[in-house]
């Protein structure tokens, strides 16, 4: 029922109803048509009854003339024989004669309005009650004769006539109808008409309705796109392949060329902005400078080795950083996560800004982390066979080739950090960014200089461990350290998030061998715990037997290790 209505009357779009263009027409067009139709049958109506009246006027005085001389004859006839009863009979046998309606009268009026005779299907009258009639009857005697028309009412009924004074009878002869009772078989007819009209009508609507929605089908197809992008909130071209070649189809293609405009800058758009930003505006129509303090998930980026990677690439290394970020920012936007900043080999990102997102935050930034060092590996793999296909080809590289096949192996390290941060728009109404402001975004930047120490790709916090840890088994989060990074005087527990399709045998007890040695050497028993980080061959052990070799526990030793550099 309400798809029927809405075909009708149109969709509501923030409560105003938007009526189709068919309906409009469609309604115009009935209403001009009724409008044409019944104005013709009333002016054809009227016109009739214009020569009606004419018709009505000689028969009248064909009747009028036939009652005059028979009423003078029966004033000879009374003259000889006395029989006024008989003579007046005789008038009123020959009047209803003539007669044709049940309300049509012949009568004889005298001067002070008593009725002689009235010949009359249905009307009985003694009287003539009209006096202004009455009174332009006697006027007429010396004005027109006594004869001519007029209009007389009889109880609520209005009649026309025509009258002749006889002298003989002294009375005033009237031939009338009454209006009503005449007009009736017009009316008759412009009833019909009027039905006819309307059947026509119909008909026509019907068929307009199929041929207007056939010609604006299209007009149709253009608003429900339309409405269907205002909806999903997204910008898209019509369909105009079968289109006809009309101003409604140009309409189209001027939308469409709008539309790709509009896209073409949505595009650039969304290059420049973060893609929550993008959906706001586009759902708010404008970009206000605010923020608010969100729950978020940073991730920290950062390529090792940059510094000798630009020395010896120069300006190609944007070329690789595009290479490299094209990738890894990809893998960021698959895990529902936005870029905060990108400054030179330096990639900052924020999981948890998109409200239609679904799943763990942290652990979409943990997996992204990965992704990136698969992009990363992913592009060493290519430059390892670029250079194997130059080796084999001229048999070794020059020493600036081997210099630049080192600079293009990308090492990446990831940190991850989460918790309230500012999130929001900053700068002025002329120029603005968007940013994330907080402890936890600069703690994501120390935990990805950790990677560098313990010679892991990605380290995380206790707060992201936690939150993966509340919904997936994904990954095994190994404890690296309590750090206290430099610049902040709390120690924060740092992990080593380790998915678990990377984990086998060995390497699980591995894992359990250096957490056992973690726990002796937070405990200041350096010596077991060295025995346990030499048999262990994660990289990071490494760390732990140097700091440990030949060294004694410290006397105020809190399990915290103090970073001494950024």
């Amino acid at each position: 029922m309400n798809g029927s209505i809405e075909k009708i009357l149109g969709k509501k779009v923030g409560g105003v109803r938007v009526v189709p263009l068919v309906t409009k027409i469609i309604t115009l067009f009935v209403l001009f048509l009724l409008v044409a139709g019944f104005a013709t049958n009333y002016i054809n109506l009227l016109l009739n009854r214009g020569e009606q009246v004419k018709l009505m006027n000689r028969l009248l005085v064909k009747d009028l003339k036939d009652l005059y001389v028979f009423t003078s004859n029966q004033h000879e006839i009374y003259t000889y024989n006395n029989d006024y009863e008989g003579a007046v009979n005789s008038i009123v046998e020959k009047a209803l004669r003539e007669l044709k309606g049940d309300r049509s009268i012949a009568m004889g009026v005298k001067d002070d309005g008593t009725v002689m005779f009235i010949a009359s299907k249905t009307v009985r009258m003694d009287v003539f009650e009209d006096g202004k009639a009455l009174a332009m009857l006697k006027s007429s005697k010396t004005e027109t004769g006594g004869e001519g028309s007029f209009n007389f009412n009889h109880r609520g009924k209005e009649y026309f006539g025509l009258y002749k004074y006889n002298a003989k009878w002294d009375i005033y002869l009237v031939r009338a109808e009454e209006l009503d009772e005449f007009y009736e078989d017009s009316r008759s007819i412009f009833r019909k008409i009027s039905y006819i009209i309307i059947l026509i009508v119909v008909v026509c609507t019907v068929l307009g309705i199929f041929i207007i929605r056939f010609v604006l089908r299209y007009v149709q197809n253009i608003t429900n796109e339309i409405m269907s992008m205002q909806e999903s909130q997204k910008i898209g071209l019509i369909d105009l392949s079968s289109a006809p070649n009309d101003d409604v189809t140009y309409l189209g293609m001027a939308f469409n060329s709008l539309a790709n405009t509009i896209d073409n800058l949505m595009t650039i758009f969304r290059k420049f902005v973060t893609r929550d930003v993008v959906l706001k505006a586009y759902k708010e129509r404008e970009v206000r400078l605010e923020g608010s303090s969100q729950d978020l998930a940073i991730l920290f980026s950062d390529i090792k080795g940059f510094t000798y990677m630009t020395e010896t690439l120069g300006t190609d290394i944007i070329q690789l950083l595009n290479i490299h970020y094209n990738r890894a920012i990809k893998q960021i936007h698959d895990h529902d996560g936005i870029i905060g900043s990108i400054i030179g080999d330096a990639l900052l990102a924020l999981f948890g800004t998109i409200q239609e997102s679904k799943g763990n935050k942290s652990h979409h930034a943990v997996s992204a982390a990965y992704e990136i060092q698969e992009v990363a590996s992913q592009l060493r793999e290519e430059m390892h066979q670029r250079k194997e296909e130059i080796v084999k080809k001229k048999g070794a590289l020059t020493q600036m080739e081997e210099n630049i096949y080192k600079a293009v192996l990308l090492q990446v390290g990831v940190g991850i950090d989460g918790g309230d941060v500012f999130y929001g728009n900053v700068g002025s109404n002329e120029r603005m960014t968007n940013t994330a402001i907080g402890d936890n975004v600069n703690a994501a930047s120390r935990l990805e200089g950790l990677t560098r120490i313990y010679k892991v790709p990605v380290i995380c916090s206790k707060y992201v461990k936690d939150e993966v840890e509340k919904e997936t088994g994904d990954f095994l989060f190994l404890e690296i350290d309590q750090v206290q990074v430099k610049g902040k005087t709390l120690a924060k527990r740092v992990f080593w998030p380790v998915p678990k399709t990377n984990i086998d045998d060995d390497f699980k007890r591995d894992m359990e061998l250096f957490s056992s040695a973690l726990q002796l050497y937070y405990k200041g028993k350096w010596k077991e715990a060295l025995g346990m980080f030499e048999r262990c061959t994660l990289p990071l052990a490494e760390v732990f037997r140097m700091r440990t070799k030949g060294y004694q526990c410290p006397k105020d030793w809190s399990g915290v290790w103090t970073m001494k550099t950024k």
